[in-house]
């Protein structure tokens, strides 16, 4: 793993637990905050992904 893969997944779960916590005190913005960090933590982890592919295939 390496280190947009790792950032990627906490902003994923960050995001998830901000959703969770808009949900829980009926705050839509808090909601839509959360599925924003998600999206941007799923295409950061995706990036990683990419990086590692062409990192395997560079060797």
């Amino acid at each position: 793993m390496n280190d947009d893969q790792i950032k990627g997944k906490a902003k994923d779960i960050g995001g998830k637990i901000q959703e969770g916590f808009g949900k829980a005190v009926g705050s839509s913005e808090q909601q839509a905050k959360g599925l924003s960090k998600q999206v941007e933590g799923k295409v950061q982890e995706k990036a990683g992904d990419l990086k590692d592919v062409v990192d395997k295939g560079n060797r």
